[in-house]
């Protein structure tokens, strides 16, 4: 399917993905995750091979497996995201082809580590995507990482970036509401077409009576239907609506994302996963550790609290 920023509006997905005891991907385990959290009652787009996926932690046999098995479970009209995350610009054209093949419609592209160290406020970013534009040749998203990580690109940056036809979509993820508004405003300025999909996950609830196209997120593969009243709400401009969403929201918010280090917070979503009966077990790859009998306390506790559990 040929993708516009339209097609991405409402509840992305970022699937997290199992594993069994002894490292191995759990494939059932993977199948009843999308079951939970890529319902098209809920859920309007799936992205794998992210953060929330563990992707740096697969191969790339593993990823293209992924890719495969998710395009044959989810509905064929919910648009499939997948993630690059290059090395450089030859790695970035590699990982395009191989996701292309397996049935991918967008290309999230995360920043190389040559944009970071103050570079990311460059116009290289511009001229990488121009590149990727033209050569895959196929719908692409930015991948916005926090502005403190260094990887956060400029505001001009990202509205230069969101004139290239190809960029449909940018992830919004800089970690500051200030940064979200000031870059969703020069986005749409600049490419109105170019879907915003906020990201910060501490600010769901701002983000979405800012503006915005959805909300992309982790979360979703753990509560996806909450995620969804918080944008059904912000869709019909219902504020008493929205808070009550954002309500039951923020105690898995909190215990997912509070405790130290934020790494860990899909490791936490996989707990409540297993908590749920989805999965079997929540132990990530390493170079990731499963958590404290403490931490995985307060998601349970979290969940119950939402009504969830």
């Amino acid at each position: 399917m040929t993708l516009t920023g339209k097609d991405l509006r409402g509840i992305t997905v970022a699937t997290v993905l199992p594993f069994d005891e002894a490292g191995a991907i759990d494939w059932d385990g993977y199948s009843a995750v999308l079951d939970h959290c890529a319902k098209p009652e809920t859920t309007d787009c799936v992205f794998v091979n992210g953060h929330a996926g563990e992707a740096t932690a697969l191969t790339d046999a593993e990823k293209v497996e992924v890719i495969k098995r998710t395009r044959d479970q989810i509905h064929k009209d919910q648009p499939l995201l997948a993630g690059i995350v290059p090395t450089g610009i030859p790695d970035a054209l590699r990982q395009a082809e191989m996701l292309r093949e397996a049935g991918a419609d967008v290309a999230v592209i995360f920043p190389p580590e040559a944009l970071g160290g103050g570079n990311a406020n460059t116009s290289a970013a511009v001229k990488m995507y121009e590149l990727l534009a033209c050569e895959i040749q196929m719908p692409l998203s930015h991948f916005q990482f926090p502005i403190a990580s260094g990887f956060g690109l400029a505001t001009p940056v990202l509205a230069e970036i969101a004139q290239i036809p190809e960029v449909i979509a940018i992830k919004e993820g800089s970690a500051t509401l200030l940064a979200y508004d000031e870059n969703r405003r020069a986005v749409k300025t600049a490419g109105p077409d170019t879907a915003i999909l906020p990201s910060n996950f501490h600010w769901f609830f701002a983000q979405v009576a800012l503006g915005g196209d959805g909300i992309l997120s982790g979360l979703a593969s753990l509560v996806p239907g909450l995620l969804a009243d918080l944008w059904q709400a912000s869709e019909e401009m219902d504020l008493a609506k929205m808070r009550a969403a954002n309500d039951r929201l923020y105690p898995v918010v909190r215990a997912i994302y509070g405790p130290a280090p934020v790494v860990d917070m899909h490791t936490r979503m996989k707990d409540g996963l297993q908590m749920m009966g989805v999965i079997k077990n929540a132990a990530p790859r390493l170079p990731l550790l499963p958590q404290s009998e403490a931490v995985r306390e307060g998601v349970r506790k979290a969940l119950i609290a939402a009504e969830v559990l």
